[in-house]
């Protein structure tokens, strides 16, 4: 069941929570995300023709996002449908350059949608556990790798040092060893990277504090962070995240939330940065 914001839209909400759904209602959330003008004008009975299941299943998988049943959601989708900005005709561009341009479009008018299941008690909760930990260590595997590295690297820059370790038996044994006051950060686009989930197991069990940062709230590494950010994904199905595995998103709001721990540390962030900039500026050459 749907538990974010209210104001998530619907697309959003499928895209976030389709994977953990019964096979059944993933088809029917699936059905509607691939089509949403003609979902929009569909009963639940004419959904379920169309997907070939019960229509008690449309009004569970309506619910199962967070409706009280199938024509509040078909209401939801036509809201979304008229918020959302005309999108640029690419089509009619063949060229690289078109296709280009088109990705870039598509990922705009995305955007607003990637914070849409962030609330601010757990915004504010999140950069607490990150300025108040004593230790922290920052895991990410496969194609969130570059992301937790980059994440590291930017929180040491802003004077909250953390630790980051490419090998995953690495991670393990670092987690094991963190203690009560530590934290551990696993950003994990997927939610279901195993070896991100020995770290969040391991660090659970030597008294630290788990955080996550993820694109689906019913995963594995959600639901054992103590505080976790779920950030939508790009993308509109789990499929297509797998196809196409963006982790734009995910850059995006690790970035800010660096911003918002260096607003939150003050003249103590601010001088971190000063000293990281002499680093940089005795590093060039002409």
């Amino acid at each position: 069941m749907w538990q974010g914001p209210a104001e998530t839209p619907p697309t959003a909400r499928i895209a976030m929570l389709a994977p953990s759904m019964q096979p059944s209602e993933r088809r029917v959330a699936e059905a509607i995300a691939a089509d949403v003008d003609i979902s929009i004008e569909r009963t639940a009975q004419e959904i379920a023709d169309a997907v070939e299941v019960g229509r008690t299943t449309v009004v569970r998988t309506a619910q199962t996002l967070g409706y009280d049943g199938y024509p509040q959601l078909r209401v939801a989708l036509a809201r979304e449908r008229a918020s959302s900005a005309p999108s640029q005709d690419a089509a009619a561009d063949a060229t690289m350059l078109g296709a280009l341009r088109g990705a870039v479009d598509r990922f705009a008018s995305r955007l607003a949608h990637t914070v849409s299941a962030v609330t601010e008690e757990t915004l504010a909760a999140f950069v607490g556990e990150l300025d108040g930990a004593t230790r922290l260590l920052v895991a990410a595997n496969g194609l969130s790798a570059p992301v937790g590295a980059d994440l590291s690297m930017r929180l040491t820059s802003a004077g909250r040092p953390a630790e980051y370790v490419a090998d995953t038996l690495g991670q393990q044994i670092t987690a094991s060893q963190l203690g009560a006051g530590s934290a551990c950060l696993v950003v994990s686009g997927s939610g279901v990277n195993r070896a991100s989930i020995d770290v969040m197991t391991a660090a659970r069990a030597s008294g630290a504090r788990v955080l996550a940062i993820t694109s689906f709230p019913r995963s594995p590494v959600a639901e054992m962070a103590d505080v976790a950010l779920v950030v939508a994904p790009i993308n509109d199905s789990f499929r297509d995240e797998l196809l196409y595995t963006s982790r734009a998103a995910l850059m995006l709001v690790t970035e800010s939330v660096v911003g918002l721990l260096v607003s939150r540390r003050g003249a103590s962030a601010t001088a971190a940065q000063m000293a990281t900039f002499s680093v940089l500026g005795h590093s060039l050459s002409e």
